[in-house]
């Protein structure tokens, strides 16, 4: 009997032990869901910091194990956390599309503070049961990779992530959507194979930037590019594309309707002063040193109508009329024929060091193969006319489409030919202008290479098409129309456009550094021997005028 009662003590003991440890699992999963997922996190950032790893082992005697003590996370009030369930993980590709806008980027950044798609995520995935919190606290624990990263305001209406998951639940799906916000849906989780990294895997990306259309109209009459433009017609005729006489009737009209409203030249030219006064920072806002007598004659010439309405208000009234006439423009078939061409010089592979930072003509990661370049018919929406423009390329470095974008539209807007983009793949190193960030999203991901390795293994491929529907409805409620009504309001396209328009080349450049931060540079050469596209502008046209005639050029 005493043999039989000390046998089965060890049996006991363990299963209480057991009962004991699920019980207080069962109370943490209904306390830790509804607890702030920020506020742990917040908590744990020393674990965080180094991985959150878990004890290694240590040597075993004949007796007993000699494992380091596993230190728990902590809750919100500072209570250890008792450890989660062990459950089976599979690796899989979750597919996904998401609104930037509101979100400091696509990947997770180690202040808590700030907002970003992947943190969403990784909370949303926590609270429905794929990821345990120890692993939703360190994305190397779970394997994690994401195809494309996305900038600041950037979206995607497909992109992939790879990690291991619990997806034991049918629902999960359906789940990790009921915790995410609108602006983020799970469109499909997909098993694959053990050694799946999607960054690594992906075959190539599609990208989509939409472009108003009045962005390839000519310089406005005047500015500084436009100046330059009129300058080297002169002298070169034979060299600029004709545009069929479209952006001077375009500028006409709009002339017409300002004077329509009752406003003269003097006016206009007041008003053109007061730009210029305000570019230098001579006026009272951006100059707080002014003496009082130089901000009376300033606020004197601020009322220069014979009805002494202040120059502002009339400014902002040519601003309506412009923005008006902008808005009603409709592209020709000749000038979206040209653009179209245009954008097709950048397919094969090309040195891109110019379109991006940080990488030099010798780089060979500055070599890109870009598959194709497509344009769509124009298409009006909120009475402004769109184009869509897909970029599918193997891949892409920092800013490369936003720069291509520029470059494209300048030479449309310079009159110039289509294959000037070939000398942007040369040597000499130029400042190309970014395009605006709002038109720009990921389309999706392609998985050409590896699908083949998918089906040999049984399991489905790694495409976006099964989503289409669902895609598209998501993009024109969350993507196309934050891009749509954010253009109306601030006229995003329009200020970039009128800033490269009228900018002036100081004497001292400033030139754009790989952090993002601005070095100052002597003379129009900007650092590294890299010129301003004013200078690239010029430098082409002095070039090509000495060359033969090419013929007919589009």
């Amino acid at each position: 009997m005493k043999k039989w009662i000390l046998s089965i003590i060890p049996t006991l003991s363990k299963q209480i032990n057991n009962r004991w440890t699920n019980l207080l699992n069962n109370n943490n999963n209904n306390n830790n869901n509804n607890k702030s997922f920020s506020s742990i996190l917040q908590q744990n950032q020393r674990k965080l910091a180094r991985g959150c790893k878990m004890p290694k082992k240590g040597k075993t005697d004949r007796n007993m194990s000699n494992r380091s003590e596993y230190v728990p996370m902590l809750d919100e009030q500072g209570n250890p956390i008792p450890k989660s369930e062990r459950k089976p993980k599979r690796k899989c590709a979750v597919m996904l599309g998401y609104c930037g806008t509101g979100y400091n980027g696509l990947q997770i950044q180690n202040e808590p503070g700030v907002k970003t798609i992947e943190k969403d995520l990784y909370e949303a995935f926590y609270k429905a049961g794929a990821i345990s919190l120890e692993n939703s606290l360190d994305l190397k624990k779970s394997g994690f990779q994401r195809t494309a990263r996305t900038d600041k305001g950037v979206h995607a209406a497909g992109n992939v992530v790879s990690l291991k998951l619990i997806i034991e639940d049918p629902q999960l799906k359906d789940k990790i959507n009921s915790y995410l916000p609108d602006q983020i849906r799970i469109w499909g989780i997909q098993r694959t194979t053990k050694g799946f990294d999607c960054r690594k895997m992906c075959s190539s990306r599609v990208y989509e930037y939409l472009l108003p259309t009045y962005c390839l109209i000519s310089p406005k009459p005047g500015t500084q590019l436009d100046e330059l433009i009129k300058e080297n017609k002169s002298k070169y005729p034979d060299l600029f594309v004709d545009d069929d006489g479209e952006s001077q009737q375009f500028w006409q009209l709009m002339k017409e309707k300002v004077s329509e409203a009752g406003i003269t030249q003097d006016q206009l030219d007041a008003i053109a002063q007061m730009n210029e006064q305000e570019a230098k920072g001579t006026n009272n806002t951006t100059n707080p040193d002014s003496t009082p007598q130089e901000k009376t004659n300033l606020e004197e010439e601020s009322t220069n109508t014979s009805q002494d309405v202040p120059l502002f208000r009339i400014a902002k009234q040519v601003k309506q009329i412009e923005n008006a006439t902008r808005r009603a423009y409709r592209i020709s078939q000749h000038r979206l024929k040209r653009f179209t061409s245009t954008m097709q010089q950048y397919k094969g592979t090309h040195n891109f060091h110019n379109f991006t930072i940080g990488k030099s003509y010798k780089d060979t990661s500055s070599k890109r193969y870009i598959i194709d370049t497509t344009v769509s018919s124009p298409f009006v929406i909120n009475n402004t006319e769109w184009i869509s423009i897909k970029l599918h390329g193997q891949s892409f470095m920092l800013h490369q489409i936003r720069k291509m974008i520029c470059m494209a539209t300048l030479a449309i807007r310079c009159d110039l030919p289509s294959d000037m983009i070939a000398d942007c793949f040369q040597p000499t190193k130029i400042n190309i202008p970014k395009a605006p960030a709002l038109g720009l999203l990921l389309e999706n991901p392609v998985f050409d290479a590896y699908n083949f390795k998918l089906r040999d293994h049984a399991y489905d491929a790694i495409d976006f098409d099964k989503f289409k529907n669902e895609m598209l409805d998501f993009k024109m409620k969350f993507i196309y129309d934050k891009i749509y009504d954010e253009e109306v309001k601030e006229n995003v396209y329009y200020g970039f456009f009128g800033y490269i328009d009228s900018y002036r080349v100081p004497s001292t450049e400033i030139e754009e550094g790989d952090d993002g931060t601005a070095a100052k540079n002597n003379g129009s050469a900007t650092g590294n021997g890299s010129v301003t596209i004013f200078d690239f502008l010029h430098n082409y046209i002095d070039k090509a005028a000495k060359e033969e005639p090419k013929g007919e050029v589009i």
